[in-house]
């Protein structure tokens, strides 16, 4: 699992409580789906968070269990996707699922019609749904995602991740994908990045900003890890993909998935304030990380919340943090 689905899901525990707490006072949702009011608990940007994280969680990881066939390139029929138990309960509709695929920052999702289908484009079993990138549901990566060959390899890519994380990714060796199909990267630091030690493979001065970077690394990451994927590919050693929304993804080596260390291009703090330097370079250790900053849980995880502990803090959240703040 990357830095990115770890917080991600970290978060997901607390939402999911809140949900249960919620359901449990008497609120309920309405079922439906093909044509529901999309009137369920909360609204505006809240309300989306709770329809995209249960989109992602059904068609990244849980589709199989629920009953719904991916096709080759990870689609799903939305028909199905409505009638699953946390998006039933949502009561979400089909335009509340159109808007959220085209106004998603991240561009989570692509949908597309059912070839020859005569419904119209308000039914749901007009429409065909996936996820861009995030599965651990085995999928056909040829189906799924584009190639990446030493003809087309982006000017940067790395991997944000955080202070609490990167002692185990130097004892592991390197990044590991830990139960996900791929560790993701992006093309770019955060647009809000304020670290003088960005690095770009080229002279394009826009990946400093990253106008272009939608997805593949959250805006609170405190290292960046970039990777030489050209000097990957040369070796042979893995193959590389990006995602229709622009996400860069590997599988990594052997069972575990992991992308070595060998191939970090360059490690480095991303705030000006954490004054953390450059601690890799090249493929080997340039310095280690303050030991201040080893234990300090990701931003937003201090353990206050159930669920959101970090390094293995336990709380209402069911006390997975050890597990998730582990891998990469």
């Amino acid at each position: 699992m990357d830095t990115n689905d770890q917080a991600e899901q970290l978060e997901e525990q607390v939402s999911q409580q809140q949900q249960q707490q919620h359901h449990r006072h008497g609120a309920k949702g309405k079922g439906g789906g093909s044509k529901g009011s999309g009137q369920g608990a909360g609204g505006g940007a809240k309300r989306e968070k709770e329809v995209s994280r249960a989109l992602s969680r059904l068609l990244r990881h849980q589709a199989l269990n629920a009953g719904i066939k991916l096709d080759r390139e990870g689609y799903a029929p939305l028909e199905k996707v409505l009638q699953w138990g946390p998006l039933r309960t949502l009561n979400v509709s089909v335009q509340e699922v159109i808007d959220i695929t085209a106004s998603n920052e991240k561009q989570r999702f692509s949908m597309k019609a059912v070839d020859n289908t005569a419904a119209e484009q308000a039914d749901a079993s007009y429409w065909l749904i996936r996820a861009n990138q995030g599965h651990s549901i085995p999928l056909d990566d040829e189906g799924l995602l584009n190639p990446i060959t030493l003809d087309n390899i982006p000017p940067t890519v790395v991997h944000g991740t955080y202070f609490a994380f990167w002692p185990s990714i130097v004892e592991n060796g390197g990044l590991r994908r830990m139960g996900r199909n791929h560790v993701h990267f992006s093309t770019g630091p955060p647009r809000n990045s304020d670290s003088n030690n960005v690095v770009v493979d080229d002279d394009d001065d826009d990946n400093n900003n990253a106008p272009g970077v939608i997805s593949g690394m959250r805006t609170d990451a405190e290292l960046l890890v970039y990777i030489d994927v050209r000097r990957s590919l040369e070796d042979d050693a893995m193959s590389w993909w990006v995602s229709d929304n622009g996400v860069v993804l590997t599988a990594g080596v052997g069972e575990e998935g992991l992308v070595p260390a060998t191939y970090f291009k360059e490690v480095v703090g991303r705030r000006k304030e954490d004054e953390v330097g450059v601690l890799w370079r090249d493929g080997s250790k340039v310095a280690d990380l303050p030991e201040g900053l080893k234990g300090r849980p990701p931003p937003g995880k201090s353990g206050r919340r159930g669920g959101r502990g970090g390094r293995g803090g336990r709380g209402r959240g069911g006390g997975r943090g050890r597990e998730r703040g582990r891998g990469t």
